[in-house]
């Protein structure tokens, strides 16, 4: 069973205006393929802060499919798949707030938060975000871009796998003292930590 790192984009505030997302598709302890969909929000408003952040905008998206027609391409892999993101409480509840936009059924997946993983793994680093965690493995990405976000989520996560000792993402929650959130298609559960730390560094 895959894992899978995602990683979206968002064209202003609302949670449900997701404008990209990457994806990096792990099997057998390395990451196989690198995915990057462009995504046309349902409406076409992008703020100056998130096009500042990730440099997106609306000519890039223009031509792009919306979200429904993005997650029926990807949802049956992200159903047999292990998901994971670096701050999963936002780009979960993306994918929750723009299914609940459009009317569909959250797609079903156990997820974990490579923030979670990093701060249980390395809990002596300064800070847990992406871009300081990557400068400390030495994992090389351009940040904000979904695609290369996804990537880095995922070499975080192998990095992970290698320091405690495990063979595979799942048994992370395990080794670290954390809980796997849950997405249903009605409802959801959070990904937590109970603070156990495996010290790694």
């Amino acid at each position: 069973m895959p894992v899978v790192a995602i990683d979206f984009e968002t064209a202003n505030e609302q949670r449900s205006s997701p404008c990209a997302i990457g994806l990096a598709w792990i099997e057998d302890g390395r990451i196989t393929q690198v995915e990057h969909h462009y995504i046309r929000p349902a409406e076409m408003r992008f703020s100056g802060w998130n096009v500042a952040v990730h440099g997106i905008r609306p000519a890039d998206v223009e031509d792009a499919d919306e979200f429904p027609a993005v997650l029926s391409r990807l949802q049956d892999r992200l159903e047999r798949a292990t998901v994971i993101a670096h701050n999963a409480a936002f780009d979960i509840s993306v994918m929750r707030r723009t299914c609940e936009f459009y009317g569909l059924a959250f797609p079903c997946f156990d997820y974990l938060c490579t923030v979670q993983v990093a701060k249980n793994t390395w809990p002596r680093l300064p800070s847990a975000k992406l871009n300081a965690v990557c400068d400390f493995l030495g994992v090389d990405f351009k940040h904000h871009d979904a695609a290369q976000d996804a990537y880095a989520c995922g070499s975080v996560a192998l990095a992970a796998v290698e320091a405690v000792g495990v063979s595979h993402v799942r048994e992370l929650p395990g080794k670290l003292g954390m809980v796997a959130g849950r997405l249903t298609a009605t409802g959801y559960t959070t990904c937590s930590s109970s603070g156990l730390k495996r010290r790694a560094v």
